[in-house]
């Protein structure tokens, strides 16, 4: 639970420091804007980061398919509030993220740390995810909450067919680190 603060990298300027610190990484990354994280992400496959900030060194789990738009914030940690002094103590509390498979994330949201985004989720622009979100979930707000699911025949047929969109992008963009 308590750790000490990991390296945060800008992978914007260098394809290379995302496949050399990222923990474990899939085919098809692209990188469209500026992209900041720590040395404990996991990425799958067919990933489109339009910008993402993840701070302190909480584990985060980005499954395949995934779309996030700028301006996404991930905070891992927090301060020890129950500590030896006030407000707050030295110490630092990290929690790990888990985004599934599937999920488009819109711009300017902000995800907290010890959430996990259900498969096929859709987070509303603007949203602050401070608890789990369901499959299938189409939330907004602040606390984030469902207030509609994808239709999950549709959503499924189509998982089954393998009907993936495909995140394309210049060469100089796309992350494919066993090629």
């Amino acid at each position: 639970m308590f750790e000490k603060i990991s390296r945060m990298i800008n992978i914007y300027k260098s394809k290379k420091k995302i496949v050399k610190k990222a923990k474990k990484i899939g085919n098809n990354i692209i990188i469209n804007d500026k992209v900041k994280i720590n040395n404990n992400t996991y990425f799958g496959s067919n990933v489109l980061l339009n910008g993402l900030t993840i701070r302190e060194s909480g584990k985060v789990s980005i499954g395949s398919n995934i779309s996030i738009a700028k301006g996404c914030l991930i905070l891992t940690g927090n301060h020890n509030y129950q500590g030896a002094k006030l407000p707050y103590d030295e110490g630092n509390i990290y929690n790990d993220v888990v985004i599934n498979d599937n999920v488009w994330i819109g711009q300017n949201v902000t995800i907290l740390g010890g959430v996990s985004i259900g498969e096929g989720a859709i987070i509303q622009a603007g949203s602050v995810v401070a608890k789990d979100i369901p499959p299938l979930a189409i939330a907004g707000g602040n606390p984030a909450k469902p207030f509609k699911y994808r239709e999950d025949k549709h959503y499924y047929d189509m998982k089954s067919k393998n009907s993936f969109f495909l995140f394309k992008h210049k060469k100089k963009y796309i992350i494919n680190p066993y090629e």
